[in-house]
């Protein structure tokens, strides 16, 4: 079976320095917030362009953190979409906030930034934009809203490690950036983290009030906060990773490419889209094709694995059947029809030819 994904080849090729790491922070005795957490937070906040980044445990605390951090919390509302994984609205239910739907662009799968200004109201305190599957939104527009009607923005960084809009690394527009080191993500770990990219210190230092049980000293508790630090095992793996992450981008954006040659004579097939002066880092290749549930069954038979990110919209979720029914259609469009294919940096020519081929003979067979 053809993977969606094939973590094995990455730590393959990183082995020998892989263990090594893994054992000098064993030894090391320094397991909370040690050594290599510090370089790297030192080292993201760099790349991203940050004041300063603080590790998390995972990318749901990423986001929960970041509110919180705002002081967004009961009766405030939080503007963002419906076409993500649930860590997006299960973060601004966590701090008693609501989340307020707004539809997707269906040629980016990211917020449609002309329907965001229509859901603001007085209950308004954020923007929670999703840069999914790798794909930057349209930031200036979202940047001059919140501008305009004085509300933080908080970036979903989760799938998009690395990628660029307009020059600039996602993460260091908004209030906050917040990631994830799920094993799946460009750059994962092998278990749970996550990262908050802060604008200014000021953020930065509640934040880590934050993840450190409400406090800034040792014992000495300001206000409630929780158990949420970066495992240092996992730092170290990460920093391992970390250095290559470029190159494994720019090997996945090489992958996409191709794949957009191999279906550029099939209708049936509609390829990403790159907006202009973005740089996606595909997290997920993700195409729209007709019959996707009978065409991912096929490709399964073939020895082909397929993902479908996501079957069921949030709002039409039963952890939003609480909130006020609402139309989206190009949410509920895009959820019947997109299929994601395998793509990591390690995937090869021949595969990504196995993959095309199937899809051609399968869309012919099915009748389309």
């Amino acid at each position: 079976m053809l993977p969606i994904l094939d973590l094995k080849r990455q730590y393959q090729a990183l082995e020998q320095e892989m263990d090594a790491a893994i054992k000098n922070a064993v030894v090391s005795g320094s397991y909370i917030l040690g050594p290599n957490v510090k370089k790297l937070e030192k080292d993201f906040a760099e790349y991203c362009g940050t004041e300063a980044a603080i590790g998390v445990a995972n990318g749901t605390d990423a986001l929960h953190i970041a509110l919180r951090a705002l002081n967004i919390g009961d009766g405030d509302e939080v503007i963002t979409v419906a076409f993500t994984f649930v860590a997006t609205t299960e973060a601004i239910g966590i701090v008693g906030a609501t989340p307020v739907f707004a539809d997707i662009d269906p040629n980016t799968y990211n917020i449609d930034v002309s329907k965001i200004e229509e859901k603001i109201t007085s209950k308004t305190k954020a923007i929670l934009p999703v840069h999914l599957y790798g794909q930057p939104c349209d930031m200036d527009p979202i940047m001059e809203l919140a501008k305009k009607y004085n509300l933080y923005v908080v970036e979903d960084c989760a799938q998009a490690v690395g990628a660029e809009y307009k020059g600039k690394k996602v993460g260091s527009f908004g209030d906050y950036g917040c990631f994830s080191f799920f094993p799946s993500k460009n750059l994962g770990c092998y278990g749970d983290g996550g990262m908050v990219t802060a604008r200014n210190e000021e953020l930065a230092t509640r934040v880590r009030t934050l993840r450190a049980h409400g406090g800034r000293i040792k014992y000495y508790h300001d206000e409630l906060g929780l158990n949420s630090r970066l495992d240092e095992i996992q730092a170290a793996i990460l920093n391992v990773k970390f250095p290559h992450i470029d190159t494994w981008n720019d090997a996945r954006r090489a992958v996409a490419h191709r794949y957009n040659e191999l279906f550029a004579d099939v209708d049936d097939v509609v390829t990403p889209v790159e907006l202009e002066a973005t740089k996606c880092v595909y997290h997920q290749y993700t195409v729209k094709v007709p019959n996707r549930t009978k065409l991912q069954d096929d490709l399964k038979e073939a020895g082909i694995q397929s993902m479908i990110y996501y079957p069921v919209p949030l709002h039409q979720q039963k952890v939003h059947a609480h909130l006020p029914a609402c139309s989206l259609p190009e949410t509920e469009q895009c959820t019947e029809v997109v299929l994601s294919l395998p793509i990591f940096p390690e995937l090869t020519q021949e595969e990504q030819n196995m993959v095309a081929d199937a899809i051609k003979k399968l869309l012919c067979k099915v009748g389309v």
